[in-house]
Order: C-alpha cells, then sequence, then structure tokens
C-alpha cells in the first residue's frame, strides 16, 4: 500500500502531466549551466532563480556541497555540455549544526557501532560564505574539470529570499 506521501505525489503528477509540454526539450541544458545546492525544503530553485525546465542542471545535496556533487558535475560537463558551474549555499543550513563527530556519534548510538566507516566525512561547515569560496577553489583546481569553465559562488539567505554574490 503507497504511503500518504507517495499518494498525493501520484495524484499531484496526474494533474502537471495533463498540461505537461517539455516533452521534447533536449537531454542538454539550455542555458548551459550546472547550479549546484542544498536539498533544504525551503529552497526551490526553480522559483528561487527563475529556472525554466530544460535550463539548467541542478544538483542537490546535503549542504549543497561540490565534494559530493563531483561525479554529477563532470557528466553535465563532460557528457552533457554544460560550461558554468554556480556554487550556491544558504543561511541557517542544518549541516552548519553539526561536527563530523557529533554524526558518526548520533548514527552510530542510533543504529550499533560503526554503523558508518570511521573516516566518513558527513562535510558539515560554519559559514556559509567561507564555505563557498572554499568549495569554488577546489572545483576551479580540478583538473577532471571542462577547461575554460566559468564556476560562480552564491549564498541565499533563507529568511530574507535574496541571493548575493560571494564569489
Amino acid at each position: 500500500m503507497p504511503t500518504e506521501n507517495v499518494q498525493r505525489l501520484i495524484r499531484d503528477n496526474e494533474k502537471y502531466a495533463a498540461e505537461f509540454a517539455g516533452g521534447d526539450l533536449s537531454v542538454l541544458p539550455s542555458r548551459l549551466c550546472c547550479l549546484v545546492t542544498c536539498h533544504d525544503a525551503r529552497i526551490d530553485p526553480a522559483k528561487v532563480f527563475g529556472i525554466g525546465i530544460g535550463q539548467f542542471h541542478v544538483i542537490r545535496n546535503a549542504g549543497g556541497n561540490i565534494k559530493d556533487a563531483l561525479r554529477s558535475i563532470l557528466i553535465s560537463q563532460h557528457m552533457l555540455r554544460t560550461r558554468e558551474v554556480i556554487r550556491v549555499k544558504h543561511t541557517d543550513c542544518g549541516t552548519a549544526t553539526f561536527t563530523n563527530d557529533e554524526a558518526h556519534e548520533t548514527i552510530n548510538k542510533n543504529q550499533g557501532d560503526v554503523a558508518v566507516p570511521p573516516d566518513f566525512d558527513f562535510l558539515p561547515f560554519v559559514d556559509p560564505e567561507v564555505s563557498v569560496r572554499e568549495e569554488v577553489a577546489w572545483l576551479k583546481s580540478l583538473k577532471a574539470l571542462y577547461k575554460g569553465t566559468v564556476v560562480s559562488g552564491l549564498v541565499y539567505d533563507v529568511g530574507t529570499g535574496k541571493v548575493k554574490q560571494v564569489v
């Protein structure tokens, strides 16, 4: 039996599909750009940035971490022709509320000792602006990144809805 959430998704999708007109869009994003951001439920990248269907690759993960997103970035670049990466962190991020030690302790307490490898990095951070600068510098330093790629870094304020360019 599907959960209430699955039932709602299917019901809402029926409404969406009834008006859907994007079936002929290219697999290549029309603006040749990849945006990496957090999976925080308070952020809707399409609404926040006015992104239309088929325009950007949007990669989301906890904290919107570049290292965690690298596989998707490289596929986006080398297989699907994007030539720009925009990194977006945000204020009041859950990934800034714990340390690696705290994450390991909590998961091991909940699931039993060594539930995750002891060297596993949950990629927490403290300051979103500092983190954006560090991650953009790291990404730019990679030889695997498509030559000439433009990389920018922004911070989104979840309290005001405004974005600020950091890099």
